[in-house]
Parts: structure tokens; sequence; C-alpha cells
């Protein structure tokens, strides 16, 4: 077995160990994604990973072994910004990756959205239940990904419809119920050449995934670290990010004050009482329609923590795909797009594409 012999590189003592090679992490995802590995394997190599401290080179591989194993959507599409949250979501703050990329879209950019619903161990909120809250819904059809993006500005795609063997590890992520590296190689299953914008954790793992981004050959891209992980910067505070920008890399620096945006809280959901055991916050059809709810009125116009949060991010959504030159010409854009209702007419291209 392929992660059996990885698992002696690894070591149990950290004196005996060493990282992978890019080649060696490519053929241990391989082999994940084959199906030819016992969920017991599976868990112990990513949890190894994950407590050794995952690499470049290690993250490298897994994510050109996933992109070799996927039908990808957009592939050589001109302008397009591939945004990646995190697929197993949120539980206290309204996923907003959908209404900041209906913005991003309505100020000229293309933008491609990939996610998944109700993926363990979290089973949060993420784009997916947006959509459905909006009466909208995502896609499992790459080919049909494509077609809204090129005829809409955007859409939103399901990994497991992408790459369907991924679909098969919810077993391991929901038994191992901490996050392991797979919770960053998802995030790195994007077109060749498209920007990328992705959200990271706090801690190094940011600097580790613009490397990566850089190394994949994506001539531009944002890692950010938004609220929650995710890729919206919060409201209250700085945020935190790296962006890559022709082969340099550059920190970014998310101030809400310096945009006229800062606000005293940052966009909230109702409060309900804790799920029943394995389950998440996209289980409650009531949190779901209120995340929808949420993207809803910022659409609309309605003023608050919600919009504010959106036009930040859909400003770095049009810097990563090179709409604009700094973040104010960003927010600038984003802020006609919604204001003109180019953000809602998006929405409906998209409505009447789904039927």
């Amino acid at each position: 077995m392929v992660l059996r012999s990885l698992m002696r590189i690894l070591g149990s003592d950290p004196k005996d160990a060493r990282n992978l090679t890019t080649e060696e992490a490519y053929r241990g995802f391989t082999a994940i994604l084959s199906g030819a590995e016992s969920d017991a394997l599976v868990a112990s190599f990513l949890v190894s990973l994950r407590w050794k401290g995952v690499t470049v080179e290690e993250l490298m591989g897994m994510a050109q072994s996933a992109r070799a194993h996927a039908r990808m959507p957009c592939r050589g599409m001109s302008g397009l910004v591939c945004v990646s949250p995190p697929h197993d979501g949120h539980e206290t703050v309204p996923p907003l990756d959908v209404a900041a990329g209906l913005i991003a879209a309505g100020a000229g950019a293309r933008v491609l959205i990939i996610t998944d619903r109700c993926v363990p161990p979290r089973r949060g909120l993420t784009a997916a239940n947006v959509l459905e809250g909006l009466g909208l819904s995502m896609t499992w059809d790459p080919t049909e990904a494509e077609d809204w993006v090129a005829k809409a500005g955007f859409a939103v795609v399901a990994l497991s419809g992408i790459l369907p063997p991924i679909a098969a590890l919810r077993r391991v992520r929901g038994e191992v119920v901490m996050r392991t590296p797979l919770a960053t190689v998802e995030k790195l299953v994007a077109p060749p050449g498209a920007a990328v914008v992705l959200g990271a954790q706090g801690g190094p793992v940011l600097g580790t995934a613009v490397e990566v981004i850089q190394g994949l050959g994506h001539p531009r891209g944002i890692a950010l670290q938004g609220c929650d992980g995710g890729v919206i910067p919060s409201v209250r505070r700085r945020t935190r990010g790296i962006e890559l920008d022709g082969g340099h890399l550059v920190a970014v620096t998310v101030e809400p004050a310096d945009y006229g945006l800062e606000e005293p809280r940052e966009p909230e959901l109702p409060m309900y009482g804790p799920p029943e055991d394995g389950q998440g916050a996209a289980d409650n059809p009531a949190l779901c329609q209120a995340a929808g709810d949420v993207t809803r009125a910022v659409l609309a116009g309605e003023r608050g923590p919600a919009r504010s949060a959106s036009l930040l991010a859909a400003a770095i959504f049009l810097k990563a795909a090179g709409r604009c030159l700094t973040l104010a010409d960003g927010v600038d854009a984003a802020t006609r797009s919604l204001d003109s209702g180019e953000a809602r007419e998006r929405a409906e291209r998209l409505r009447a594409l789904i039927g």
C-alpha cells in the first residue's frame, strides 16, 4: 500500500521523520483518491501531516494530484477569479461569498466559486446554502458552471462535481473531527491560469497557501485570513493577507476604516441551540434561509455590516482578477455595481440560466 510506505517516511519519532517530496505527496493523494486505501490509513496519513506541519512541497504534490483527477471548468477563460472559501463552511457568520461574487461580476469580473455543502467535520453554511435561500442553486456539472460564468459572469460549482472521489472522504473527515491538510488541498483545486482568492486560517498557513498558489503557476491571487478563515474581511478590525502579483508576493492589509466601511459589529446570523451530534449549521433550514436573507438584503441595498463586508470582499476579488489597481478603486467599482443594480442583474441572469 502506498500510504503505508509513506507513513514510514513520516515516522513515529520526529528525529527519524522527514518531509515528503512533491512526488511522494502526489503519489499519496492519488492513492487516497483511488479508494484503494483504508479509512484508517487515510486518517493516519492526514493527521500525521497535520501534526508534523505540512510543507509547501507536500501541498503542491497533493494539489497537483487533485487537479490531475478533476474535470476542471473554465480552463483558459480570461479575467477569471476563482474563489475558494472553507468547504466545511461557517457556523456563526453568514457566508457572503455569493454577495461579493455577484458584486464583482457586476463590476466586470468573471467569478467562479468552488465549494460544497454539508462537508464534515463542521457541516457549516456555504455559498450552496445561500443560493438555496435565494431560490437559486449551485451546479455539480463543470460544463454547466463554465456556461454560467460565460453568460452571467458568475457561478458556484461543487467540488464533489469537479472531483467526485473527494466525496468518499467525508466519512474519514467526520471521524477525524479536526481539520487536516485536506481542508487546504481542496481550496487549491482551481482552473490553471485563473486568479485565486483563498481563505486561510490564522498562523503560518497564510504564507504557505500563497506560495503553493505561486508554485502551481497562477499569475495572480490573494490568500486572506478573513472572518472564520474565509474570504470575507472583518469590518471591525484589520485583516491580513498576501497578494501574488506577477511573481511577486506582497503583504496586504485591509483596514475597513480606510474605505469608510468600518462597522461596530461583524455580520451576524440568528442564534439557535447547538446542532445534534453529526449535524451542523447547514442542517438547520432556518439558518440556511437566514443566510440567504442576508445576501438578499445586501443585493437590495440594505446598509450595515453585511453590505460593508461584501463590498470589501468584492474589492479583493476585483484586485485579484486585475480589474483594479488598488483596493480603494475596487471598493469604488464594487459600490457602483451594487448601487446601480448590476449585481442584482447578475443574479437574475443566473436565475434565468438555472430555469
